[in-house]
């Protein structure tokens, strides 16, 4: 009897739930400007990620993508530690977060001039940030 009950009252509260949903969901859609925001908030992550210079990082998942990344990245950098172009020096820090193992790699980068190695560990922990907020970013565009 108790299993029968608690079974009932299982059905009635899922049915219940689904109520709900379908309720919502309804309300959202023939909300007029529901389309609009999303666009909007849409085309807001996107100008936000392009400014941030993140819309080419790699989904850090994909194993080939953070190597080929890896690699574009670590030419870019050497190029420009070769041009002795201090401003752009971007490219290294993007390639430190990104890389499984940074120490091998920040112990090589030692071997650069002191002002643009000291460069690269200020802008570091601002490169990680920036794709810990993107990867958080692209999880949440769900809808």
């Amino acid at each position: 009897m108790v299993g029968r009950n608690s079974a009932i009252a299982a059905r009635v509260c899922g049915a219940l739930f689904i109520g709900y949903c379908v309720y919502f969901d309804r309300k959202r859609r023939s909300d007029p400007n529901f389309k609009n925001r999303l666009r909007e908030r849409r085309k807001k992550q996107k100008l936000a990620k392009e400014r941030a210079g993140l819309s080419k990082l790699p989904d850090l998942k994909d194993a080939d993508a953070v190597q080929k990344f890896f690699l574009e990245e670590m030419q870019l950098g050497g190029e420009l530690l070769a041009q002795v172009n201090m401003r752009r020096v971007d490219h290294l820090p993007s390639v430190i977060a990104v890389c499984g193992q940074p120490q091998p790699l920040l112990q090589g980068l030692q071997q650069t001039p002191p002002p643009v190695f000291q460069m690269l560990l200020t802008t570091l922990p601002t490169i990680s940030q920036r794709i810990v907020s993107a990867q958080s970013l692209a999880e949440d565009d769900v809808e």
